[in-house]
């Protein structure tokens, strides 16, 4: 199997799953609704993922080190399928609350054990190529598929779209099965308490010996929470500040995924000439100032321009971030590494949701989002700060061609 194949099967794989997430994630919230009538049950599909992170990843990680990664996502893929299809069947709340738990649960498996699997499978030479032609697809999938799900709603029923997202990761699963192995050696040791005690240490020890690996992933993290957290009040912020109507807020969503489809173009079409350092340094700060001028608008046309900004640089710091992540975090420790730090990143996304929904309701909301957003570009002058030190640029070697700045 030729290297250009396998990373397209793989990119085919991947994808697929990614566009099913953004299909369902429209036909669940209208499923919620319609069967509820409630804004606050449909507020509590945001919660659920948080809190199965916390009750998961602090242990999932050792499972993912010791497991085949190729197998393990396949399995995920197919018991995501299996639940997404008896979700319309459920006549009570309490029922898909739990199944989407478990959905949750699976994804907690999935995500560090695909980072894993593509450090394994895809050479470091062609990592950052890689990562660049996966933020295109995932912002194409933000743009399309709620677009999809809408249309599928529309000529069958939510049920319909639900379905096909099942059947989208039945095909992920068997694209996935094409692809080879890449573990080698597995430690085959039961999971104990005494097992996850020696992991967490070792990745405290790599942590604490790679300070600086570990702050910049740390502050990485901390940057997407912020900007998720404001995300979650965006529907409040336009509607009832700016006055947007129901229209021109998913015309605005809109304008953001064509954003970001057109800089995850440009990043991958010369992804060659640009080194990881310029990526995550012009995209941490376009993106943080993207929110800032966000914050500030007084009306669409303002709030739009922001929202191009931020859309065009996130697959920016995205491709950057992950190609140093993979360069830099041993394979065997990937598993554990993503989802220790996992759990911090789930206790700080549920603070900040609920810190800038509570203080919206003592405070004006524009000065919650201008906090956040003033917090997201203080995030990113350390960021940059820390990337462009003359004393760590071996960490963003690159081998193959030479890139700018580097």
């Amino acid at each position: 199997m030729t290297l250009s194949y396998r990373n397209n099967l793989l990119l085919l794989g991947l994808g697929i799953s990614t566009f099913g997430d953004f299909v369902y994630l429209v036909a669940i919230n209208i499923l919620v609704l319609q069967l509820t009538g409630s804004a606050a049950a449909v507020a509590g599909l945001w919660i659920i993922g948080p809190a199965a992170s916390l009750l998961t990843k602090f242990w999932s990680g050792s499972l993912v080190d010791r497991m085949n990664k190729r197998n393990l996502l396949i399995s995920t893929d197919i018991v995501r399928a299996l639940f997404i299809a008896l979700i319309p069947f459920c006549e009570s709340i309490l029922f898909i609350y739990m199944i989407l738990f478990f959905l949750s649960v699976s994804k907690a498996f999935f995500e560090p054990a695909s980072i894993a699997y593509i450090t394994g499978l895809i050479p470091e030479a062609e990592r950052k190529r890689f990562n660049s032609f996966r933020s295109l697809i995932t912002s194409s999938a933000f743009l399309i598929g709620p677009a999809v799900s809408g249309v599928l709603i529309l000529v069958s029923s939510v049920e319909t779209s639900i379905w096909i997202n099942s059947v989208s990761f039945l095909f992920s699963a068997a694209v996935l099965y094409l692809l080879p192995n890449v573990d080698a050696g597995l430690d085959r040791r039961k999971i104990t308490l005494a097992v996850l005690k020696e992991d967490w240490k070792v990745i405290y020890q790599f942590s604490y010996t790679h300070r600086y690996i570990a702050a910049v992933y740390f502050l990485s993290q901390f940057f997407m929470v912020a900007a998720l957290a404001m995300d979650a009040q965006e529907v409040v912020f336009t509607r009832q500040i700016l006055l947007l109507t129901e229209a021109e807020y998913g015309f605005l969503i809109s304008i953001t995924g064509i954003g970001s489809i057109a800089g995850a173009m440009v990043v991958s079409a010369v992804s060659a000439k640009l080194s990881v350092k310029l990526l995550m340094s012009s995209g941490f700060l376009l993106v943080s100032a993207g929110y800032l001028f966000y914050a500030f608008s007084f009306s669409f046309w303002t709030a739009a321009a922001g929202f191009i900004v931020l859309g065009f640089f996130n697959p920016f710091w995205g491709t950057g971030f992950m190609t140093f992540y993979q360069n830099n975090v041993p394979f065997d420790l990937m598993g554990r590494f993503t989802s220790l730090f996992g759990v911090l990143q789930s206790i700080l996304q549920i603070i900040f949701i609920m810190l800038i929904g509570f203080t919206g309701e003592l405070f004006p909301l524009r000065y919650s989002i201008i906090t956040a957003s003033l917090l997201m570009l203080f995030v990113a002058v350390i960021l940059i700060g820390l990337i462009n030190r003359p004393t760590k640029s071996f960490y963003y070697a690159e081998k193959g061609a030479k890139s700018i700045d580097q």
